[in-house]
C-alpha cells in the first residue's frame, strides 16, 4: 500500500484528496457500528461539546464525521472535484493546510454564530473553504469564475432554508478562511516568498485558536 501511494505521488496523483476521502469514509463506517460511540467522541458542539470541558481537537475531528450517507456522498463528491484541482495547483502541504484550517474555521463559525452545544459534523466548512480559495485564486489569476460564483451562491442559500438542518455557520466560517488563505497563497507564490507564506498560514491558525477560546473569556451563563 505504501509503495503504491509513493508511486501515485510520483505521478502527481491527488493522494491527499484520496486520503481525506478514505479517512472520511472509514470514519463513517465506524460511526455505523452500534455502541462504539465514534460520533459522540469526535463531533463538535458549541463549547467543545461539553460545557466547561476543554476539547479543542473536536473542532478538527468533526470534519471527518457525517450525519448520513447522503451527507457523506455530497461532501466527498465536492471534495473530489475541487480537491483534485487545488491539490495539483497548490501542492500537497499547502492544500492540506487549506483543508484543515478551513475545517477548523467552520467550527469556529459555529462557536461564534450558533447557540451553544449545537452538535455539528461534516466536511462542509472545509469544502466551502476549498471553494472560497479556488474562487479567489481564479479571480486573482484572471480566470473565469462565474460558474463557481453561482454554485457557491446556491450552496450558501440552501444553508439558510428552514428545515434543511444545515450548519450555515460552518459554511461561512470555512468560506471566509478559505478565501483569506487563497489570497495569501496566490499573493506569496514566488519562491522568495515561501517563508512569508508559511508564517502567514501559521498566523491564520493562531488566530483561529484564539477565536476557539471564546468561552474561556466569555463563559456561558
Amino acid at each position: 500500500m505504501l509503495t503504491r501511494m509513493r508511486s501515485a505521488a510520483g505521478r502527481g496523483a491527488p493522494v491527499v484528496t484520496y486520503a481525506l476521502i478514505g479517512i472520511s469514509v472509514a470514519v463513517y463506517l465506524l460511526q455505523m457500528i452500534p455502541g462504539l460511540g465514534v460520533t459522540g467522541a469526535i463531533r463538535y458542539a458549541g463549547f467543545y461539546s461539553h460545557p466547561g470541558a476543554l476539547e479543542p481537537w473536536r473542532m478538527v475531528t468533526s470534519v471527518f464525521a457525517h450525519g448520513s450517507i447522503l451527507h457523506l456522498l455530497l461532501n466527498m463528491y465536492t471534495l473530489w472535484i475541487f480537491g483534485q484541482l487545488l491539490e495539483g495547483l497548490l501542492g500537497r502541504w499547502r492544500y492540506l493546510s487549506l483543508y484543515l484550517l478551513a475545517g477548523f474555521a467552520g467550527s469556529v463559525g459555529v462557536l461564534w454564530l450558533a447557540p451553544p452545544n449545537v452538535p455539528v459534523v461534516g466536511a462542509s466548512g472545509a469544502i466551502f473553504g476549498l471553494m472560497g480559495a479556488f474562487l479567489v485564486i481564479q479571480r486573482r489569476m484572471g480566470g473565469q469564475a462565474t460558474q463557481l460564483f453561482v454554485l457557491l451562491g446556491i450552496n450558501l442559500v440552501i444553508g439558510f432554508i428552514p428545515g434543511m438542518n444545515v450548519a450555515w455557520q460552518a459554511h461561512l466560517g470555512g468560506l471566509a478562511a478559505g478565501a483569506l488563505i487563497g489570497f495569501i497563497l496566490v499573493e506569496t507564490r514566488k519562491r522568495s516568498q515561501q517563508r512569508l507564506q508559511m508564517w502567514l498560514l501559521i498566523a491564520v491558525g493562531a488566530v483561529l485558536v484564539l477565536l476557539s477560546l471564546r468561552y474561556l473569556f466569555f463563559p456561558i451563563v
